[in-house]
């Protein structure tokens, strides 16, 4: 059972990373373009069915499976890497929100952040998932 919800926790995580990379980018275009055009109509509803279908359910099975792998090995809570751990899935999570928030934004049409930062924020997740990653396969403390 454990290796079963460990395989799903995986895979909604590879969903969860591939939105949050791709969300900002649909915003990115949003940005180059004014509502009402096209591009802008197109980029929104795109951002919309990928928060309403991938990113935000797959967000929530991460924690779900995460929490039932607690639950099924409680011997991990004493384990140093898991607790930083959970604490930059926080951060991704107050990111998956803030993205959101500032895609909501846009839709409306204020451009509450230049392009530029939105460009280096895109970055971010992943530079948390590696470390994530690190964590959980070197488990180095």
């Amino acid at each position: 059972m454990y290796l079963w919800v460990k395989a799903f926790h995986i895979i909604f995580v590879v969903a969860w990373m591939a939105g949050m990379l791709i969300y900002p980018r649909y915003k990115l275009h949003q940005l180059a373009s004014q509502p009402g055009e096209p591009l802008f109509e197109t980029m929104r509803e795109a951002a919309e069915r990928l928060r309403r279908i991938i990113l935000t359910p797959a967000m929530l099975a991460v924690w779900v499976l995460g929490l039932v792998l607690v639950a099924l090995n409680t011997g991990l809570l004493s384990s140093g890497w898991l607790w930083v751990k959970i604490v930059l899935v926080l951060g991704l999570s107050g990111m998956h929100g803030f993205f959101i928030s500032l895609g909501r934004k846009i839709d409306n049409g204020d451009a509450a952040v230049p392009a530029k930062n939105l460009k280096m924020l895109n970055e971010l997740p992943f530079v948390l998932m590696i470390i994530i990653t690190i964590l959980v396969v070197v488990r180095p403390f």
